[in-house]
């Protein structure tokens, strides 16, 4: 027998059950009218995912049973598989609010069908408690039921039996984090094959991370040859948040073949429908159209940027954007996307030099305005910037206890802190009020590492949309967007060329620099800082450099090492530099900073979980200190 099966790769909008009910009945409805036997929707396609504690709203558990009762009754001719929360009132969380469950729905012909132990649907087993994800915060496991009830979650695990034209089916139903076997005791998909399954169906909402696509197929690919069955991958597009991150779903979905073939997939971020046959006698897939091709960085990169960054800015009603222009990389890059997403129209550039601020930075802001034809305006800072600093130093400071008065010494530090907080709080913030809408965070995730950046100066926004980018993918995007989306020059070669200065103080220009970062070495050394999976502590750093292994660790060449740190005495001063900021005050200005655009394994904000502490160094750095300092 062939069965048409249909995978809906739904846009879902967190929080609103009602919005994604409308679009699950049109789902049903068109893939009805498609003569589909089977239609496969994402995990929580009714409530979203990430909806903070809205999960402990009664109210809202309760239009989401409303919303999915309604699902079911409109499955007429036709089976429908999707992912919502369910409840079973009279039993609790082990936080005394109702029991939830992150669940899978099968239904067909106004019926529910199956589930575990009398239940009216199928429980995810494996919760992931890392990353983004709280699912232990609010949801109980599988596991955990069958520990509570005494039972076998290998027998518990048994597949979803359907009749289709008079013929029983077994389908092994899953929810994302089941199929991610690496990790866990567990095997559910291999244990659904084991117990009869005939088919496997992951319903997943699953976020993008640079790199996943291609570990999930080869995990996934695996899955489905040590079964020997098709394993079919359905997931959302769609963006969603924590707070501090900003995700993009891309979709993706997928399906594999029992000799692990990858037989078809969707485009990423498309809200659109993957078709295909599975022919049961065969037992294997067979497709209507080839796998999408899985594009390689900087394409993904500028993607999920456009996507995540468009889809967020229609969230919040954003339709203008200020961005304050150096003449750097980064605001460039910056203002070049926001020019793409809303149209140069609805841009604005502002160039606010000061007397450190360079010729050459100031064309190629200048030049940069002229070839998008955006809205442009040079507004310097020189004369507000003397009046804050004659005020501060000239005011005296009474002490009423006694009469007695002094005055304020400004440090260079603070005064290039000034100028930071006038361009951004006093001229980009009203500017942007005026012009309408929301102004940018320019920061790259370099930046957030040390705090290379000023309190309420220009780690503000409304996102930091390249805050989960090191400096040579800024680099990587510039000359993307350049030669394929632009395919002229409209980020000037200088900017690519001229050395990062901060132009804040005469110590900091673009002939000497004066940028305290050596890329093409701190990047790597930063990132192996937080997305390194076992988190490189600074003891990892002097192991590698002892055993003449940290260019092959970090990722980086020996030359950038050498250059940042031509011996051993210069490469401790360095890294405890870093990592006594990284690990310090940085951590409050990232606590701050604006909500970042996640792309990596590894994003600022809630992606990486962070507590305002001392720096701590192990014993085994300072024993290594100590030995190569010898």
């Amino acid at each position: 027998m062939k069965l048409k099966i249909i995978c809906g790769q739904l846009e879902i909008t967190p929080g609103r059950p009602d919005v994604n009910y409308k679009k699950i009945i049109d789902a049903i409805e068109k893939a009805r009218s498609l003569e589909a036997d089977i239609l496969l929707l994402p995990e929580m396609a009714l409530p979203g995912y990430l909806i903070g504690d809205i999960w402990e709203q009664q109210t809202f558990l309760d239009d989401c049973a409303y919303y999915a009762e309604k699902i079911v009754t409109a499955t007429e001719n036709i089976c429908v598989i999707f992912g919502s929360v369910a409840t079973e009132p009279g039993k609790l969380n082990e936080d005394g609010r109702v029991r939830k469950y992150n669940a899978a729905f099968a239904c067909q012909n106004g019926k529910l069908l199956g589930g575990y132990q009398g239940r009216s649907f199928f429980i995810k087993t494996s919760l992931p408690n890392y990353r983004e994800f709280d699912d232990c915060r609010h949801f109980y496991s599988l596991q955990k039921l069958c520990a509570e009830e005494g039972a076998s979650v290998s027998e518990a695990l048994q597949p979803l039996e359907i009749v289709i034209r008079g013929t029983s089916l077994r389908i092994g139903v899953m929810l994302c984090e089941d199929g991610w076997t690496e990790n866990y005791h567990l095997n559910v998909p291999q244990t659904l094959a084991d117990n009869g399954a005939q088919l496997l169906c992951n319903l997943s909402c699953s976020p993008y991370t640079l790199g996943k696509n291609r570990k999930r197929n080869r995990l996934f690919s695996a899955q489905a040859r040590t079964a020997g069955i098709p394993l079919i991958y359905c997931n959302n597009v769609g963006i969603q948040n924590n707070g501090k991150n900003i995700f993009t779903y891309d979709g993706c979905t997928s399906a594999y073949n029992g000799d692990g073939s990858l037989v078809t997939s969707a485009p990423m971020y498309a809200d659109t429908f993957l078709e295909f046959t599975w022919d049961t006698e065969a037992n294997c897939i067979i497709p209507t159209c080839p796998p999408a091709e899985l594009p390689k960085e900087p394409e993904s990169v500028y993607r999920a940027l456009r996507y995540g960054t468009a889809k967020f800015l229609q969230q919040c009603g954003i339709k203008r954007m200020t961005v304050g222009l150096s003449g750097g990389i980064d605001s460039a890059v910056t203002a070049v996307m926001y020019a793409d997403i809303l149209g140069p129209e609805n841009v604005l550039l502002l160039n606010l030099p000061s007397r450190f601020n360079s010729a050459a930075t100031r064309n190629s802001a200048q030049q940069l305005a002229q070839a998008l034809g955006a809205n442009y305006a040079v507004m310097p800072i020189s004369e507000s910037y003397e009046l804050t600093v004659k005020q501060l130093e000239e005011t005296p400071i009474t002490h009423l206890a006694d009469g007695s008065s002094f005055n304020l010494q400004l440090s260079g530090l603070i005064k290039e802190n000034i100028q930071a907080r006038d361009r951004g709080a006093r001229v980009i913030a009203a500017a942007s009020a005026a012009f309408g809408g929301a102004f940018s965070c320019n920061s790259n995730k370099a930046e957030l590492a040390i705090g290379y950046a000023t309190f309420y100066g220009d780690i503000c926004g409304a996102m930091a949309m390249i805050g989960d980018l090191w400096k040579h993918q800024v680099y990587a995007l510039g000359r993307y967007l350049n030669e394929v989306i632009y395919k002229r020059e409209v980020i000037p070669e200088a900017i690519f060329n001229i050395r990062p200065s901060a132009e804040l103080s005469d110590a900091q220009t673009v002939g000497n620099g004066g940028d305290p970062l050596v890329y093409a070495y701190h990047d790597y050394l930063l990132r192996a800082f937080i997305e390194n999976w076992h988190k490189t502590t600074p003891a990892d750093i002097l192991r590698w450099y002892k055993a003449g292994t940290l260019a092959a660790e970090l990722g980086c060449t020996q030359e950038a090492i050498n250059e940042a740190c031509p011996d051993a005495v210069a490469l401790i001063a360095d890294l405890e530099r870093w990592w006594k900021l990284f690990a310090g005050f940085a951590v409050a200005k990232r606590i701050q900073a604006p909500p970042v655009l996640s792309l990596t394994k590894r994003a600022f904000g809630y992606d990486h979980r962070e507590a305002q502490l001392t720096p701590y160094f192990s014993r085994e750095y300072y024993e290594l200190k100590e030995e190569l300092l010898k």
